[in-house]
Order: C-alpha cells, then sequence, then structure tokens
C-alpha cells in the first residue's frame, strides 16, 4: 500500500474513533445530567456540578451539549423520541406503524403502547420541568412549544383516524385532536401511574379502550 493510501485510512480510521469518542462523551454528559436534574431538579443542577458528575471539562460539557437550557431540551427530546438523537415525529418507528395501519382501533392501541414507554422515561424529567418552568421563561417557552407541537401532531393524527372511516359522526377532526392531545399528556400519566400508582400496562390498556369508546363509531 503507498503512503498516500495509508495516510487516507489512517486519517478515515482516526476521523470515525473521534466520532465514536465524541458520542460516548455526549451520552455520558447526558445520563449524568438527567440523573442529577431528577435529583436535584433544574435550578439545583449547575453545568459545574455535571461537568464534575461526569469527570470531563466544563468547556467539553458545553462543546458537547451546549448551554443548560439546551442540554435540557435534549433531554427532553432524546427522552421522547428513545435515542440518543432527537428523531422527528414522522420518522419514529411506532409513527411509521401506525401511519401503516388500517384499522383506526389499531392505531390508537400502538400509539397507547408507545405513550406508556415514553412516559417512563419523560416522566421524571417532566417533573423538573413543570417545577422550573414557573421561574424560568426559557422554560416555560419551552414546555409551550412541546405542547404545541404535540397538539400540532394530534390533528394530524386525528385526520388520519378519520380518513379510516371509523370516527364517530358527531366527532369532528378538531375534537378528536383536542381529545387525544389531553389525554397523551405526560401530566395525566403522572396522576395515574405516579400518584394513583398504575401499572404501565393498565394505563396502556385502559388509555387504549378509552379512545376508542370515545372516539370510534
Amino acid at each position: 500500500m503507498s503512503t498516500v493510501k495509508r495516510r487516507r485510512v489512517k486519517r478515515r480510521y482516526d476521523g470515525t474513533q473521534r466520532k465514536e469518542a465524541a458520542a460516548r462523551t455526549r451520552a455520558h454528559i447526558l445520563d449524568q445530567a438527567r440523573r442529577m436534574f431528577v435529583a436535584r431538579g433544574y435550578a439545583g443542577t449547575t453545568m459545574a456540578d455535571i461537568a464534575s458528575a461526569a469527570e470531563i471539562a466544563l468547556d467539553t460539557v458545553y462543546a458537547s451539549v451546549g448551554t443548560k437550557s439546551v442540554l435540557f431540551r435534549t433531554l427532553l427530546e432524546t427522552a421522547i423520541s428513545g435515542t440518543d438523537h432527537a428523531v422527528p415525529a414522522e420518522s419514529r418507528d411506532y409513527v411509521r406503524a401506525m401511519q401503516a395501519e388500517p384499522d383506526a382501533r389499531r392505531k390508537l392501541a400502538l400509539y397507547a403502547r408507545a405513550l406508556a414507554t415514553i412516559h417512563g422515561r419523560l416522566a421524571p424529567l417532566v417533573r423538573v420541568l413543570q417545577e422550573a418552568a414557573t421561574a424560568d421563561e426559557e422554560l416555560a417557552r419551552l414546555w409551550k412549544s412541546i405542547a404545541t407541537r404535540r397538539a400540532r401532531n394530534m390533528r394530524r393524527f386525528a385526520i388520519e383516524l378519520a380518513a379510516t372511516g371509523q370516527l364517530r359522526p358527531d366527532v369532528s377532526i378538531d375534537e378528536a385532536a383536542d381529545v387525544i392531545w389531553a389525554m397523551n399528556a405526560t401530566e395525566f400519566y403522572l396522576l395515574l401511574v405516579t400518584e394513583r400508582r398504575w401499572s404501565k400496562e393498565k394505563f396502556e390498556v385502559w388509555l387504549a379502550s378509552a379512545w376508542v369508546r370515545l372516539l370510534i363509531a
């Protein structure tokens, strides 16, 4: 192998190693940040605390995940998507499965199953956000933007339900979207699973059944 080719291979190898190392560092920071936010709250956790817990230089933390508010948003988005990076709703596996399913009842069951899993990851962070948003305008805007995005996505979902021809004739698309939006909120999950101690399995089955009773002819 020529010297030029060896150098090219080495550069590609080194570049891959650097990317993998950066991804591991980022994942480690996110894990430590999630743990600290849940334990101490948003105001009680500093970026220096996270850097210390991760045993990583503070500058590296900022370079890897951004500012504190950006970091927290990343935690929310990755909890929703179930990956190390935020994934748009239309690219998530469960959304694709719902879109491919022709039966409205099965669509709702698939969504209820996905929510039970998502909220298991998301609920602790939402508790932190609820407490912090009252005193932090940036987090309040974040919370509002997430709620608005959910509403927009649920209207798309309601249109898909209506397209099956199985939506109740006395339920409009807007009403169906609002009902699903209200009941898919993490606060709803917290009330039943955390406060009333329902199992996730019970929550999933009940949610799908309730949606069918309310929305499907």
